[in-house]
């Protein structure tokens, strides 16, 4: 490696306009400076390379080449501005091939985080964004203050389809206003992905009229492209509202396809998979930025985890997620969250929190992260001592305590789904 080739990137007090500015924490590899680390990875993320070439003429470098304008050694930070040049409008792909890609292998640098991305305008306007966003989906299900509650169907595999079809009415019936496929369940020798569909639509159906209320059935739509288009086009066929897809397994060019697709579904968006990249604090991309990619992409609602959870990762991590993605009152001092920041005609997304939930933990999740959010439990209902249907009256019931502002356990007392929820989970 020649460090000549190396210089000239670093521009302290530079200021960027129309750039695309990305946000690193590095740590510098052996026998390399923090500044040539920094260096290093805005040369390899926009025109340089490991040596000098003829064929890159001074012109040229002043014009294209990324610029690290702000440093901070001590907490091991690095702004690198790009100009709008380098990347295509409108993919994804291409982006993270430049920003998140070879500079990750570097020998300049031990680890490397991507931790955000601010995007500039032109950019933006590149992308749909969610056709439906949060205020589209409270109006598809009809629900306008309180947070969404929903289920997966357990066990996660092993149902055929009307069994899975009987344990999403189950739920419905219970209270829940949507219930999912698991992210591992496509079309399956016991459970085919069309036959499932069509029964567990009938119950909705029939849940509804029981209820009075607006159902919602995810199916899982994953699959190698053409087949996840065929399968999104048939639950539309079917009347189904949504369609769930994993989206690290699909990947960024068919998540942009299915919703240019235009099908009038809502995209659930679930993050199978992300812990791969996302979960070392010192290395990889963060899930912050998936989450803001997910958006411009156009997906309407997210898996986030939760502040309270089974999920890995200390309390501070997981809130950290929560706070920065939803857009409500996750924080009274924060004035702006990640997936609700002013992206011109971008809509806000819908976080999803799900992840060790039960009908105990409903106040402290809605004094985290507000009420625009979809409280989503699988054994938090399942395994309630009577069974899903019981176990989703008791997830309802504690989401109107929370709304009422009454504690659980004195809302319990007259409501024996939560009292027997209350007294197995706390």
């Amino acid at each position: 490696m020649s460090k000549k080739a190396y210089s000239g990137y670093l521009q302290q007090g530079y200021r960027p306009r129309s750039d695309l500015i990305a946000l690193f924490c590095i740590e510098p590899g052996q026998a390399t400076s923090f500044n040539e680390a920094a260096q290093a990875v805005a040369s390899e993320s926009s025109i340089g390379t490991w040596t000098d070439i003829s064929t890159l003429s001074p012109r040229l470098k002043r014009k294209l080449h990324a610029r690290v304008f702000s440093l901070s050694k001590k907490r091991g930070l690095i702004q690198i501005a790009y100009p709008p040049e380098l990347f295509e409008q409108g993919n994804i792909p291409q982006l993270l091939s430049s920003v998140g890609g070879n500079v990750f292998g570097m020998k300049e640098v031990r680890n490397l985080r991507l931790l955000d991305i601010n995007f500039p305008n032109s950019y933006i306007k590149s992308f749909r964004g969610p056709k439906f966003g949060i205020n589209g989906v409270r109006k598809a299900l009809k629900v306008r203050k309180r947070p969404l509650l929903g289920s997966i169907v357990k066990p996660k595999l092993g149902l055929n389809e009307r069994e899975h079809a009987a344990v999403a009415f189950q739920a419905w019936v219970g209270g829940c206003d949507i219930v999912k496929d698991d992210e591992n369940l496509s079309s399956m020798k016991f459970n085919k992905f069309e036959k499932r569909v069509k029964e567990t639509l009938w119950l909705r159906n029939k849940a509804e009229k029981i209820t009075g209320e607006t159902k919602a059935y995810m199916p899982n739509v994953t699959a190698p492209f053409s087949e996840m288009l065929k399968r999104a086009k048939f639950v539309k066929k079917q009347g189904c509202r949504y369609a769930m897809v994993d989206i690290v397994t699909v990947g960024w060019s068919a998540l942009q396809e299915l919703r240019n697709a235009d099908l009038g579904l809502i995209l659930h968006a679930h993050r199978a998979g992300h812990a791969a990249f996302t979960r070392n604090p010192k290395h990889g991309i963060s899930m912050l930025l998936i989450a803001k990619l997910c958006r411009l992409v156009g997906l309407d609602q997210l898996h986030v985890g939760a502040i309270v959870g089974k999920m890995e990762g200390t309390r501070k991590e997981v809130q950290a997620i929560g706070e920065e993605i939803e857009h409500s009152l996750v924080r009274a001092d924060m004035k702006q969250h990640v997936l609700a920041e002013k992206w011109l005609h971008i809509k806000p997304m819908l976080a999803v929190c799900s992840g060790g939930l039960h009908p105990g933990k409903v106040p402290s999740l809605l004094e985290a992260m507000g009420k625009d959010i979809v409280i989503q439990m699988g054994g938090g209902i399942h395994g309630h001592p009577l069974g899903t249907m019981h176990g989703a009256m008791a997830a309802r019931q504690a989401v109107d305590a929370a709304m009422k502002k009454i504690p659980l356990r004195d809302y319990a007392a007259g409501q024996k789904e939560l009292q027997l929820a209350l007294r197995k989970w706390q």
